[in-house]
């Protein structure tokens, strides 16, 4: 069993992959063999990390923002602990 990575090219009206002949030898492929393909398509990143362009974070707002909540949080529980 081979895992390989290959692109998928248009052929007419459908898509088609082709295997490497080096894989086709080894394997002893045929034309009109039966084969079994696994799909499982590789997620393209590059359009999620285009999307964070200009974001930029101050970390110390962040972590000044998060200390904030749990000081407000922690005071809250403190105040019910008195009720």
């Amino acid at each position: 069993m081979e895992n390989i990575n290959i692109k998928a090219r248009k052929w007419g009206d459908s898509i088609a992959i082709v295997i490497p002949s080096e894989i086709v030898k080894r394997e002893g492929i045929k034309a009109n063999d039966d084969i079994s393909v696994k799909i499982e398509k590789k997620n393209d990143l590059s359009a999620l990390f285009g999307s964070l362009k200009g974001w930029k974070i101050n970390s110390q707002k962040l972590k000044d923002e998060i200390r904030k909540e749990e000081w407000e949080k922690e005071r809250l529980e403190e105040k019910e602990r008195r009720k």
